[in-house]
């Protein structure tokens, strides 16, 4: 069962969820032992936690992950979140404040929040734990180690998982919607020259994902009905011709119309 807990202000009727903060709490005695948030399905959070505690990783939570037996504990959901990713860190850092006072025993290993968890480690710290994942198995698993090595996720599966996931960052869900410009977080970054001639050179030849492939007569048929009556310029010259010179529209962006009015220029002073 599900427990839902409201703290800020009732959310209105379809309003779009952002994310949520999620507790692990013991069935016999109703303590938490761990306060996270997510953007992802609780069911589907879930599961990456007890993977990676299955995989071996050393932390408090995932220690006692391990050792506690799946019936003695539940997941629910403690509070709802639709506004924006720092509220949602905000809203975690309150749950974890309040149950530490409270007396739970949680073993978060921060306050919680977005972005660096404010955990200093210290030379001996990362020295130990570097020697004690030394070696560890599960944490590469290449090639025929890895558990799904020749086999592939069911139709019913991925059925699942594509219902889970449905509209999660589509429209006003997505976190970056209706912010252009500056607002936008990719504003005024590049990739470096280093980054493109590496991504070109990794999807050249049978890098290429549609290396060897050719799309099937039903694909063409769909691109083909899908592009009918919008005009394609064969070239982004044609695309100039069609669009500024036969429309008498210069734009200095662009290098066609530069030139152009440099032949016009040249062609007035002779």
């Amino acid at each position: 069962m599900i427990e839902t807990i409201q703290w800020t202000p009732e959310l209105g009727e379809g309003s779009p969820m952002l994310g949520i903060v999620y507790g692990f709490r013991v069935k016999a005695t109703g303590e938490y032992r761990y306060v996270g948030q997510t953007t992802k399905s609780l069911s589907r959070r879930t599961g990456q936690h007890l993977t990676v505690a299955r995989r071996g990783r050393k932390t408090p939570f995932y220690d006692w992950l391990r050792k506690t037996p799946r019936e003695e504990f539940e997941v629910v959901i403690l509070e709802r979140i639709c506004t924006s990713r720092e509220d949602l860190g905000l809203a975690e850092i309150g749950w974890i404040t309040l149950y530490r006072e409270l007396g739970d025993r949680l073993l978060n290993l921060s306050e919680g929040g977005l972005g660096p968890t404010g955990v200093e480690w210290s030379p001996e710290r990362r020295q130990a734990t570097s020697e004690r994942n030394r070696g560890r198995v599960g944490v590469s698993m290449p090639g025929e180690a890895n558990p799904m090595w020749g086999r592939t996720h069911s139709e019913e599966q991925k059925a699942r998982w594509s219902a889970e996931r449905k509209g999660m960052n589509a429209g006003e869900l997505n976190p970056n919607y209706g912010k252009f410009g500056s607002d936008h977080p990719g504003f005024g970054h590049s990739m470096s020259e280093e980054s493109r001639q590496q991504l070109s050179e990794m999807r050249r030849g049978e890098g290429n994902p549609n290396f060897g492939r050719s799309a099937s007569a039903g694909t063409r048929a769909k691109m083909s009905a899908a592009r009918k009556g919008r005009p394609m310029p064969s070239s982004v010259r044609s695309a100039h011709t069609r669009y500024h010179t036969n429309k008498g529209v210069s734009k200095p962006e662009c290098r066609f119309c530069v030139e152009d009015a440099a032949k016009n220029t040249a062609r007035e002073s002779e």
